[in-house]
C-alpha cells in the first residue's frame, strides 16, 4: 500500500511492538504548551525584526546623506552660502514616511511586545539598557544635525 511522505515519517516514530508513538520525554512534558510559546519558538519576535529593519534603514540613510553631502560640497567649490542654501533645501525635501511609520510602530508596540514593566516613579516604561526604548523619527532636522549646512566640519 502506498503511503504519503507524512505517513512514512510518522511510521518511523511508532513503536514496532505496540504501534503507538514513542513516550514523551519529561522535558517535553514540562514545557508550556500555548500558542504563544509555539509561535515564539519558531520565529524571531516582531520587535526584534522591526529594530533590525529600523537600524538598517537608518544606516542606509546616513550613508546616502553622507554621499550627497560630500558631492554637494565638491560642487559648491567653496561657496559657503550657496552650499548652505542647496543643502538645506535638499534636507527639507527628504522623505522618511515609511521609516517613520516603522519607528512609530516600534514606539507603540515595543513595550507591549517585550512586556516591559512600568517605573512607578516616572509612570513610564522602564529604561532598556539605560535609555528609552523610543526612537526619534527622521526629519530635515535629523539630517541637518548630522550633516550641517556648512562647508567646514
Amino acid at each position: 500500500m502506498d503511503r504519503s511522505a507524512a505517513e512514512r515519517l510518522v511510521k518511523k516514530d511508532l513503536d514496532a511492538a505496540t504501534g503507538l508513538g514513542k513516550p514523551i520525554s519529561g522535558r517535553a512534558l514540562g514545557a508550556q504548551r500555548t500558542v504563544e510559546s509555539y509561535l515564539k519558538a519558531g520565529v524571531k519576535p516582531r520587535w526584534m525584526e522591526r529594530i533590525a529593519e529600523i537600524d538598517n534603514a537608518i544606516a542606509y540613510q546616513k550613508r546616502r546623506f553622507a554621499r550627497a553631502h560630500r558631492t554637494l560640497r565638491e560642487e559648491s567649490a567653496g561657496d559657503e552660502a550657496a552650499f548652505a542654501q542647496r543643502w538645506t533645501e535638499f534636507a527639507e525635501r527628504a522623505r522618511f514616511d515609511e521609516l517613520n511609520e516603522l519607528i512609530q510602530q516600534h514606539n507603540d508596540w515595543y513595550p507591549i511586545e517585550r512586556d516591559l514593566p512600568m517605573d512607578l516613579r516616572t509612570r513610564d516604561y522602564v529604561l532598556v539598557g539605560g535609555r528609552s526604548y523610543r526612537r526619534e523619527p527622521l526629519s530635515a532636522e535629523w539630517v541637518l544635525h548630522r550633516f550641517p549646512a556648512r562647508l567646514r566640519d
